[in-house]
């Protein structure tokens, strides 16, 4: 029996080859003589000088521990297209521009068995989150704890359905394939026929539906053209584009935002892309002029109100952008946090299938306030019945607050707890609604929470509201709605919120829907006035003639 041996398996995109794939002044040698190699094939070797490691001279180590770097790639034309097989650490030789970025994964998913898995490395968009998981047993994707609707598969590693075991056993795909193979190099050519095919079958629709439904795009040649209409988007003041704080914060803590890259800056109550053209303009910098340099070195800024600076974050990180690119065949792409992702088309169609009938028109009044605070208690003192629960607490001593909505009505029959944000950009859309469903579950669960609840109330409303208001909670009929100031056309219904945030607020909604809770989400008016930028408190020291606007430190 032959002995199994690790490949590391990339496939070039149509057009390139050894000629061409590889990066400039590379140190690999192509004049090395091979007697064994498939036929067509080119080899390059990496034959490194003898060098210390660096902890030798470190400790001052007397002895002689030099350490030579080895290492090969192969090209293999098969079936029009090339393959090169990658052999130590080389893989870096090859141009970003050149090989295809889904080809490892996609080959494991259409060869793995979907009962056989060892290892996920995954992403969380909405949270930059990052996470590897492996169990001690061949297992199902469900019990990696893989949110299809929301996490993006990086990495998979698993045992291969019994077709394939011939050629591989175990295989791990990402951009590139790694698999353990008893293959000849006689057989090599035979393998890659069969890794072509594999690529491009759809297996893998059967084996894990909806697995791809977001994708990140690592293909630079796609990012290129992505990147060049964001910035078109950008020129043309796209309303499209928006400008949010990339996680999540206490706007409790009245935050206020400036701007820094290319001057001082002014400081303003409120995220809005608006503000970024003000700054720009401010400082005499052509909006035309701007570039993704830009957006990398300026920085969106919070601070007190004080201009005080607290923490920055790119423009780039900041900018959020749904977008379609006609050389990718009309595929849907989302900017956010500085990163792509491919959306499938048909999982678009179901997030708005889905959320759009959950939409209902307003019933309460537009927003002129200056804070959802303000706000919450205009509505409650203007409406009688409507109870103010902003910022109140109803988790069990020793717990963390638990908010249960901001306001409380009776209408229709039920219990309506409206959970209020401003705006659509905010990264803090998926903390509330996942607030909806903390709050709702504590109330079924814990009774010193409808204890506390029942206090707030009799607070807040008559006797007689107070009681139809528990009555309704303790016979389930319960309704929450997420209440989203906007000034955004109803119309668009769900289209008005950020790829992700409809992602999690699909995710809600269908929580509730199981706990046989009844759902809404609804956009209030945005009629507030923009607040003038302000300028930045000189210190008492300053002297005199100081300039009271500062770039934030």
């Amino acid at each position: 029996m032959s002995k199994s041996r690790s490949f590391s398996i990339y496939l070039l995109k149509p057009g390139f080859d050894q000629a061409n794939a590889l990066v400039d002044d590379h140190p690999l040698d192509a004049e090395v003589q091979a007697g064994f190699l498939p036929e067509g094939a080119t080899l390059f070797v990496l034959d490194s000088d003898p060098r210390p490691p660096w902890w030798r001279g470190y400790f001052g180590v007397q002895k002689n521990l030099d350490q030579v770097s080895k290492g090969a790639l192969v090209f293999l034309p098969i079936g029009g297209r090339c393959f090169a097989l990658s052999f130590g650490h080389v893989a870096h030789n090859l141009r970003d521009t050149s090989y295809e970025y889904d080809f490892g994964l996609r080959v494991t998913l259409n060869s793995l068995d979907p009962k056989k898995l060892k290892s996920t490395d995954t992403l969380e968009p909405s949270a930059a989150k990052r996470q590897r998981t492996q169990l001690p047993i061949e297992s199902e994707l469900t019990l990696f704890d893989f949110d299809r609707d929301s996490t993006i598969l990086r990495s998979l590693t698993g045992k291969v359905r019994d077709e394939h075991k011939e050629l591989f056993r175990h295989a791990t795909g990402a951009s590139n394939l790694r698999i353990s193979t008893d293959t000849l190099a006689e057989g090599l050519a035979q393998l890659c026929e069969k890794l072509l095919e594999l690529y491009g079958a759809e297996q893998f629709k059967v084996s894990f539906p909806g697995i791809q439904n977001i994708v990140p795009v690592k293909d630079p040649a796609t990012l290129v053209a992505l990147n060049e209409q964001l910035l078109a988007a950008l020129h043309a003041k796209d309303p499209d584009l928006n400008l949010t704080v990339p996680e999540i914060i206490n706007y409790s803590d009245n935050v206020f935002v400036a701007f820094s890259g290319t001057g001082p800056s002014l400081i303003y109550d409120d995220v809005y892309i608006g503000r970024y053209y003000d700054y720009l303009a401010s400082r005499s910098f052509e909006l035309a002029d701007v570039g993704l340099n830009d957006l990398s070195h300026h920085s969106l800024v919070l601070t007190d109100e004080d201009g005080a600076s607290r923490d920055r974050y790119s423009i780039l990180k900041s900018l959020v952008f749904d977008t379609t690119l006609a050389i990718a065949g009309g595929s849907t792409f989302h900017f956010s946090e500085g990163q792509w992702y491919r959306v499938d088309n048909n999982y678009i169609t179901r997030l708005t299938t889905y959320l759009d009938p959950l939409y209902i028109a307003a019933n309460l009044p537009a927003y002129t306030q200056s804070s959802e605070g303000a706000y919450n208690l205009a509505v409650a003192q203007a409406q009688a019945g409507i109870a103010c629960l902003d910022k109140t607490n109803i988790a069990p001593e020793g717990q963390t607050q638990v908010e249960p909505c901001d306001l409380l009505a009776v209408q229709n029959g039920s219990a309506v707890f409206y959970h209020v944000k401003i705006s659509t950009l905010s990264a803090q859309l998926s903390h509330r609604f996942n607030q909806g469903i903390n709050a709702i579950e504590l109330l079924r669960l814990d009774t010193e929470a409808v204890a506390r609840l029942a206090v707030l109330l009799t607070a807040a409303l008559d006797a007689e509201g107070s009681e139809n208001a528990m009555a309704l909670l303790a016979d389930g009929k319960c309704h929450i709605q997420f209440v989203i100031v906007t000034r955004k056309d109803p119309a668009n219904r769900s289209l008005n919120l950020p790829l992700f945030s409809r992602i999690s607020m699909m995710r809600t909604m269908k929580a509730l829907h199981v706990r046989g809770i009844e759902r809404s989400y609804t956009f209030v008016s945005d009629n507030s006035a923009d607040a003038e930028g302000m300028k930045k408190k000189r210190k008492k020291k300053a002297a005199a003639n100081a300039e009271a606007v500062v770039e934030p430190a």
